[in-house]
């Protein structure tokens, strides 16, 4: 992994905060500099120099967690739309990462609902990872070792890189990695299990028997000699099972790959990703493919 810039935007709440204590973990490993960025969100561009004095000030302190584990830190001030500005700051870096709290004050308050996280998710130029309020049982306290990874695939593109990159973070942090592949179960009340000679459990047991074939394929040689993957494929809603297994493995992280960033795929973005973002009680990897 080439994380050399990561960009931690706050709202000053201790949800951002949350947030940046897992970006200031993976600068430490990575050797990286973290920008950390606060967006006055205001209509007219002409603001008040005295207050965004205070406003760099204040970002400075919410920065000094970071700057105290010898962590590289700069800070930013901006004014306008925190999404635009945010995603500007992303470009021009350029940031290898974007890490944002999925809670927090003003404009990161209703997660997937019109959010500023959620639009940076749809629209980030990089790798995106949201982290949730502080859950207990999920991390020690101040860290972000990634000791349980899941990460979901449909076998599209967008889940096969998403798939490199969960590979490659067990990889380096010699964590345990499921990787799930969730089958749509044709319902037993489907007009079409009624057709004549269709058998419906016989049907959904080759589909499992095929995905699994393919699951295993998808993990080379070379890493189950450092590691002993799981791979799984279950059965229901996508969201939903991903939620329930990274539950019940007490995953820290779920790695989760989507499509790019023209209107269509944005258009079908929300759904699993929606669901998984504002439901996972640990950190989520968004990886963007064009």
């Amino acid at each position: 992994m080439n994380i050399k810039r990561i960009l931690c935007p706050t709202d000053f709440s201790d949800f951002s905060a949350h947030a940046l204590e897992h970006a200031a973990t993976l600068a430490g490993y990575y050797t990286s500099t973290i920008t950390v960025l606060h967006v006055f969100d205001a209509i007219e561009p002409s603001v008040d120099l005295a207050l965004l004095e205070r406003l760099r000030e204040a970002t400075v302190r919410a920065a000094e967690p970071a700057a105290d584990k010898s962590v590289e830190v700069d800070v930013r001030v901006e004014v306008g739309s925190p999404v635009r500005q945010i995603l500007e700051c992303a470009s021009s870096l350029p940031a290898d990462l974007i890490v944002i709290g999925t809670h927090g004050a003003g404009g990161f308050e209703h997660l997937v609902l019109g959010s500023v996280t959620e639009k940076v998710l749809r629209q980030a130029p990089c790798p995106v990872l949201t982290v949730p309020p502080p859950a207990e049982g999920v991390h020690p306290e101040g860290s972000v070792l990634f000791r349980r990874i899941v990460c979901p695939v449909d076998f599209s593109p967008a889940s096969l890189a998403a798939l490199a990159h969960a590979l490659k973070l067990a990889e380096e942090s010699c964590a345990e990695i499921d990787v799930l592949h969730v089958i749509e179960w044709l319902a037993e009340e489907d007009p079409t299990a009624h057709i004549a000679g269709f058998d419906v459990p016989e049907f959904r047991r080759q589909l499992q028997l095929d995905a699994e074939a393919r699951l295993r394929t998808l993990i080379p040689g070379e890493v189950r000699d450092w590691c002993k993957p799981r791979e799984q494929v279950t059965g229901g809603r996508p969201w939903r099972e991903i939620l329930r297994v990274a539950e019940e493995r007490k995953a820290e992280l779920v790695v989760m790959g989507v499509r790019g960033r023209n209107p269509i795929d944005l258009a079908l973005f929300g759904s699993t990703t929606h669901h998984v973002v504002r439901g996972a009680r640990c950190p989520v990897l968004v990886v963007h493919t064009d």
